[in-house]
């Protein structure tokens, strides 16, 4: 099954991320790489897959390539406002724009962050 991990996350540790695996890859150490799209903040993160987005991802989830007006069919919307939250999720990393339409080609989403009391 393929997942899409999504996680917040600042820059620095995602250059820490790519500097081990940096390092790994010098000391001959294969480390299977884990699709994922991170966010600097969970506003961040609510922002792109707001619910209606996360309906999108949702119902695309394993179908191939499918057009616009498919997705805005399944998902039970007008195909302006699909078509725009389509565009926020590829721009976000979220679904690939293919010649047979977008897609989101894994299985399923796995967030992966901690929410912490405010200090």
């Amino acid at each position: 099954m393929r997942t899409l991990v999504i996680r917040l996350s600042s820059i620095s540790d995602a250059k820490a991320r790519f500097v081990n695996a940096g390092q790994q890859a010098l000391e001959g150490i294969v480390v299977s790489a884990t699709p994922s799209v991170s966010f600097p903040s969970y506003d961040d993160m609510h922002k792109v897959l707001a619910p209606p987005r996360l309906a999108i991802v949702k119902a695309m989830a394993g179908q191939g390539p499918l057009a616009i007006r498919e997705v805005a069919r399944r998902v039970g919307r007008d195909v302006q406002a699909v078509h725009k939250d389509v565009t926020t999720l590829v721009n976000a990393g979220v679904l690939d724009r293919t010649e047979a339409g977008v897609e989101f080609p894994y299985d399923q989403l796995h967030f992966e962050f901690d929410v912490k009391a405010a200090a």
